[in-house]
């Protein structure tokens, strides 16, 4: 079965199962796990950042952060389609008793201006403005990628209001090796950035939140209040310890294997629009057909998809996904075309 649902599907390499399995433990609520420390101690250290904190979830960490930055009845700035909003099961107003300020977006990127124009008044009518939230790549807007001239102007917007600036990083690693960028470039700009092991990095559990000293004591023990502290977790922090030594260069080919199939959908006549494709997805709109039929049709093919609407099907390509099993996916696609 070719599975293209999402690059959270992957299952640990064999590799990655023998660093598991030789982990050194410890109680890490304790702060006495070895390579738990390891893993926040080479994340911070990646990011230039003084901090980091080993959770169970991009969603996890997501939340922390946006309690961390923010009182009740304070507003957070974000994108329409932003994961934070669509997808955290409402959790920055049952954890952070937040509101959110939704913005329309170039497929789910915002920009400085519109954030500016966001900001609300010292009104007491008004929520506070106090934490912009970025996501890079955007899952919604098809893997798409910030450009840093972008995410400056944001930050600039940021100091002058005395904003936070948190960064969605779940699929960062695939904008950085896009844009051949670093990640301390991100840990100078971002007050706050959450990096998730568990999509393209291809580890079974975890996301790392890095920030000052001062904002990850908090976030530590925001995490516990949450029910989040976990014990001898060096078993999960290996994976993400050999994601980091083995994983990162094999995203290329992810995003190669991607515009593969996405000039292979340019000649389906059951395709109305691709949205560019930039890393590891491709969101494209159907015609002719409804989205769940066609991905019932590749089901029969042994090919996995997600239908994200009525007419929009979404492909993730991960490390899992080998050239062989690309080129089955073109031939079952061409294949639909003939019959349509």
């Amino acid at each position: 079965m070719i599975d293209l649902r999402s690059d959270t599907v992957t299952r640990p390499s064999p590799g990655m199962l023998q660093a598991m399995l030789q982990a050194e433990t410890g109680d890490d609520v304790f702060r006495e796990d070895p390579t738990v420390n390891e893993l926040e101690a080479r994340c911070a250290a990646l990011f230039g950042m003084e901090a980091a904190l080993f959770c169970s979830s991009g969603t996890q960490t997501n939340q922390i952060a946006i309690k961390c930055h923010t009182q009740p009845g304070d507003e957070v700035i974000c994108e329409a389609n932003a994961h934070i909003y669509l997808y955290e099961a409402g959790g920055i107003s049952f954890n952070s008793g937040a509101s959110v300020r939704l913005l329309p977006g170039d497929r789910g990127r915002i920009n400085a201006t519109q954030v500016a124009a966001a900001i609300n008044p010292d009104d007491v009518h008004k929520a506070v403005s106090r934490l912009v939230c970025i996501e890079n790549t955007s899952n919604r807007g098809g893997g798409s990628c910030y450009s840093f001239e972008a995410l400056l102007a944001i930050r600039a917007v940021c100091d002058a209001n005395a904003l936070g600036f948190h960064l969605d990083g779940a699929r960062l690693f695939n904008a950085l090796v896009a844009r051949d960028e670093t990640p301390q470039q991100y840990g100078n700009l971002f007050d706050s950035i959450s990096v998730c092991f568990s999509k393209s990095l291809g580890c079974p559990v975890g996301s790392v939140l890095l920030g000052t000293r001062p904002f990850i004591a908090k976030a530590r023990r925001i995490r516990k209040l949450l029910g989040g502290g976990m014990r001898q977790a060096g078993i999960l922090a290996a994976a993400g310890l050999y994601a980091l030594e083995h994983h990162i260069n094999k995203l290329k080919t992810d995003h190669i294997h991607a515009a593969v199939i996405a000039g292979a959908l340019q000649h389906c006549s059951f395709v109305e629009n691709i949205l560019p494709v930039e890393t590891n997805i491709i969101i494209f709109e159907t015609r002719g057909i409804s989205a769940p039929d066609l991905a019932a049709r590749l089901r029969k093919e042994n090919i996995l998809c997600n239908a994200t609407g009525p007419d929009s099907i979404r492909f993730v390509l991960h490390l899992d996904i080998t050239e062989a099993m690309v080129h089955q996916v073109v031939k079952a696609l061409h294949s639909i075309k003939k019959n349509d």
